[in-house]
This record gives C-alpha cells, sequence and structure tokens, in this order.
C-alpha cells in the first residue's frame, strides 16, 4: 500500500539540507512525498553568502488549503524540520491536528530543530510552542542534548530520565541523535541514545531502550539531521516495534553517506587543506544503493 509523506522543512536550491535531504531518500524507499518549504535558500547558511526567502503562516494556510481543495489531504506521515517563526509553528500545529483528524494513524515524526552546542538557531520564543503544543502531538521526536534539555529544562538530569520525561509529554519514541556521555569505545564515538514505548493489539506495554556508538568524524556537515529524521521515519515504518532494528539501518545510512562525502571532499580538496562547505554537501544521489540496502556498519545495543 502507498504511503505517503507531507514535509514542511526548510530548502535549498544548492545541496541537501532540510526537505532537499529528506525527499529523495524516502522517495528511494518507496514514500510518496509531498514538501512544503519552510524556508527556500539559495543554498544553506554555512556559506559565506546566501539568498532567499521564508514563508509566512499565511502562505503556509494557503498551500494546504489548495491541497484540501482537491481532497489529497490524506497522510501516513508527517515530518517537520526546520521553523523560525512563531505564527509558522502555530499553523504547523493546526495542520498536523487536522490531519490527524483525517487519519488518526498518522504519524508525526518532529525533528526540533532549535539549535546545538549551545547555541539557539531560532527565536526563544518557538520553546513554549515546541513544549505545550508540537512535543505533545508528536509520535517520534529526534532532538539533540541541546534541544532535548530545552524541551524539558526543568530536569538536571539526561539519559534515560530526559527520555522518561519527554514520553511522557506525548510521543512513544525518543531518539536523542547526539549526547555529550563518554562512548565505551573512547573518545573517537558519539553516543546517541533512543527509547519506544509500544502497545500491543492486547493492549499490553513494552518498551525498549538503546545505545549507539557512533564513529565520530573531523568536519562539520549540515543536512545530517533532516536525513536522521527521513531514514527514521522510513525504518521505524518497516520495524514499527523493533527500535533497535530500525536504528541500525538509520545509522547506517547516515555512516555510509558520511564516510562516502568525507572521502569525496578530502579527494577534491586536496592533500592537507581543509574541504570547504561547498565539497562537504552530502553525497546523496551517489548513495542511493546503501539508502536503500545499508549493510549494518553501527551495532546498537539495547539497555533494557
Amino acid at each position: 500500500m502507498e504511503c505517503r509523506v507531507l514535509s514542511i522543512q526548510s530548502h535549498v536550491v544548492r545541496g541537501y539540507v532540510g526537505n532537499k535531504s529528506a525527499t529523495f531518500p524516502l522517495q528511494v524507499l518507496g514514500f510518496e512525498v509531498d514538501s512544503i518549504n519552510s524556508v527556500q535558500f539559495s543554498n544553506h547558511t554555512g556559506y559565506a553568502h546566501w539568498k532567499g526567502q521564508v514563508l509566512t503562516a499565511e502562505e503556509l494556510q494557503v498551500l494546504y488549503e489548495g491541497i484540501k481543495l482537491n481532497q489529497v489531504n490524506r497522510y501516513d506521515y508527517i515530518l517537520t524540520g526546520y521553523s523560525r517563526d512563531n505564527s509558522f509553528l502555530e499553523m504547523v500545529v493546526d495542520i498536523i491536528l487536522e490531519l490527524k483528524k483525517t487519519n488518526p494513524s498518522l504519524v508525526y515524526v518532529c525533528d526540533p530543530v532549535m539549535g546545538d552546542h549551545g547555541v539557539m538557531y531560532v527565536p526563544e520564543n518557538l520553546l513554549p510552542v515546541y513544549q505545550e503544543k508540537i512535543v505533545p502531538l508528536s509520535d517520534i521526536l529526534t532532538p539533540n542534548q541541546f534541544e532535548a534539555e530545552k524541551e524539558h529544562p526543568r530536569s538536571l538530569l539526561f539519559t534515560a530520565q530526559v527520555m522518561e520525561l519527554l514520553h511522557k509529554m506525548g510521543p512513544g519514541t525518543v531518539v536523542l541523535t547526539s549526547t555529550d556521555l563518554p562512548s565505551k569505545q573512547g573518545g573517537k564515538f558519539l553516543v546517541a541514545l533512543g527509547s519506544q514505548k509500544t502497545v500491543k493489539p492486547d493492549g499490553s506495554k513494552t518498551s525498549q531502550k538503546i545505545c549507539m556508538d557512533i564513529p565520530k568524524v573531523d568536519a562539520v556537515f549540515v543536512g545530517t539531521g533532516d536525513l536522521f529524521a527521513a531514514m527514521l521515519l522510513a525504518w521505524t515504518h518497516h520495524h514499527p516495534t523493533d527500535l533497535k532494528a530500525a536504528c541500525e539501518k538509520t545509522v547506517s545510512v547516515m555512516h555510509h553517506v558520511i564516510k562516502r562525502t568525507i572521502n569525496y571532499a578530502n579527494d577534491v580538496a586536496g592533500p592537507g587543506k581543509k574541504p570547504s562547505p561547498a565539497q562537504l554537501e552530502l553525497r546523496m544521489v551517489q548513495s542511493k544503493a546503501d539508502i536503500e540496502n545499508p549493510a549494518i556498519a553501527v551495532a546498537v545495543r539495547v539497555l533494557e
């Protein structure tokens, strides 16, 4: 059966960020994707120069009304990422509520792009919308450590305790895509964590907590968070009650794409030279086979 995704996030003409980073791999895996661009830029903001437009809440409403008028507003998934306007985010909430009313089994995957490494990417007034409206609507949530702490600022505890607190706010699946926790495999690895709570047909509840040690790469990539959220959507669709299997495939896709990208960037830059943002654009099309059938490159440990 055909699966349809509505993806509302950023877009760039050059490179792979937001919808450009999510749409192609989802289509490769058989999903039909309708994309609405929260912003449309010439390239991502890691370049020295960029130009573009920001979609307003009113413009978002007009686009969605057109979809409704044609009676093609039934989706299996909705995926959201970067948004920097309060009223736009409020309109996204209204759309999600309406789509969930149209299809009660719709799964909402939220990548709450707010910041990283102590720096906010979006205005502070978006935080209450995320905390009070977006997170409670989410079925799958993919924050990094900084964003998870913003979602639940009263908690000084991280890891399992924070994931439990986020579960209580709404989402059944929470994946912390990066943390500052030390890896058992040493300083060359990044620790990511996941937690999933599911209800079986008989009403009984199960849970699974996982840990991933991801090899670090000495470069700055843009669009990897968008790719992660899209791949988690796809692989949880195929493994709805097995977060370990879904995350192994998701992180392995990431590993292959990033490895291919850094190898290409270093070759083009030349010996001893730092690759440019253009050279570090994700090698997405070249990774098509790895997206379709990823060789498991990162093992996922079940904690409980």
